[in-house]
């Protein structure tokens, strides 16, 4: 699996750049998005190309600033179980007349 981030090089064309977003299909077909990382002469090229994962070799991994940070384990804060208030609402009303 390609990380978001990581510089990669199509193995037919041999273009080179950098992936920016993941598409996977219904039927397991996953796609990568890469930009280019560099400009071609004066003119930047911005168009960022889409390519089967299989078909992308991976050159360098992430800069280290691009990969999220994990996530501290919780040990505060609301319950994990909390109850559904709007069922608690629904049920506590039901015993109420309307008018």
């Amino acid at each position: 699996m390609i990380v978001l981030g990581s510089t990669v090089r199509d193995k037919i064309s041999g273009f080179e750049g950098v992936a920016t977003g993941r598409t996977t299909y219904l039927y397991g077909c996953v796609r990568i998005e890469v930009a280019p990382n560099k400009c071609d002469g004066e003119k930047p090229n911005s168009d960022a190309y889409v390519f089967d994962e299989p078909q992308l070799e991976v050159i360098a991994p992430p800069a280290e600033d691009l990969v999220p940070a994990k996530k501290a384990k919780v040990t505060h804060g609301p319950r994990d179980n909390r109850t559904n208030r709007r069922a608690d609402f629904v049920k506590s009303s039901l015993g109420r007349r309307v008018h």
